[in-house]
């Protein structure tokens, strides 16, 4: 396990800007076992080719390595099948890194390796959120912090951090039911560009998402193969799924660079690109 230097410091004030420092891990033991969303359950028969998942997932360490990302990768453990998701077990919101509270029981034993890695390193996070709450729902946009309200996160955690942030903006999306989390179908891309998968919100949310940005509609099939899971790693440059020609399409005609990578086997389970990297540092 990598590690990373004492003192370093924690910031991350958008989903866009360039980042610097990246927690990961890697799909070793990556399996759908007990499906526990709707993904998942679409794969479960055909399973996930664990070793297809790790040449794909090695591949986007790569590439974030040649874009001068610090990757850490954590240590995976064989009972633990959603490891690779690192991005819902922890978010960081400017100087300040939250250990998440996993709903599902299959889950909770991933912030348990994350909260030892960060005392080893002497980070500092915060982890006394009652109820549940998952990276994947926690959107940075500035001062304003987008948070869905899914069946991972509940109104118990929301309101803790209502509390632990009384200097932020907190803008609360509430999701439809089948929607895994917030970042499956909204994702800021640059600080008026958003994608977004319009028919998973309400009609007043989705008002209060285009009177802030302008929208990349996202189409249902597209949102079903992960297409708004992107990350933006700086200077307009988007890892994204090549198998979303059209979407990319979209954000090359406004001004974004493409870098296409294959992860058609990890969004299997039911995440991709944002939902495996956690970011510690963004410039």
């Amino acid at each position: 396990m990598k590690g990373i230097a004492i003192g370093s410091s924690i910031h991350c004030s958008t989903e866009y800007s360039r980042l610097i420092k990246v927690l990961m891990v890697k799909p070793s033991f990556m399996e759908i076992n007990d499906a526990i969303n709707e993904t998942q359950k679409h794969y479960q028969e055909t399973n996930i080719d664990t070793s297809l998942a790790i040449q794909q997932h090695d591949t986007f360490v790569h590439e974030l390595n040649q874009h001068g990302v610090e990757v850490t990768l954590l240590p995976a453990e064989p009972h633990l099948h959603e490891q690779v998701f690192s991005r819902d077990i922890g978010f960081t919101i400017h100087d300040q890194l939250f250990l998440c509270s996993m709903r599902e029981r299959v889950r909770q034993e991933e912030t348990t390796i994350l909260k030892d890695w960060l005392q080893e390193n002497s980070l500092p996070f915060h982890n006394t959120f009652p109820g549940y709450i998952e990276g994947g729902d926690v959107v940075i946009d500035g001062s304003t912090i987008w948070v869905g309200k899914s069946g991972r996160t509940s109104l118990e955690a929301l309101e803790h951090l209502y509390k632990r942030l009384p200097s932020y903006r907190i803008e609360l999306l509430k999701l439809r039911s089948d929607i895994l989390h917030l970042d499956c179908v909204f994702n800021i891309i640059s600080d008026h560009t958003a994608l977004v998968y319009p028919e998973a919100f309400a009609t007043k949310d989705l008002r209060k998402i285009k009177s802030r940005f302008e929208i990349i509609p996202v189409t249902k099939e597209e949102q079903f193969h992960m297409g708004p899971n992107v990350l933006s790693i700086g200077n307009r440059k988007i890892i994204s799924l090549p198998q979303n020609e059209r979407l990319n399409q979209l954000m090359e005609s406004k001004g974004f660079k493409i870098i296409p990578v294959d992860f058609s086997e990890i969004i299997k389970s039911g995440g991709s690109f944002r939902c495996c990297t956690l970011p510690l540092q963004r410039e």
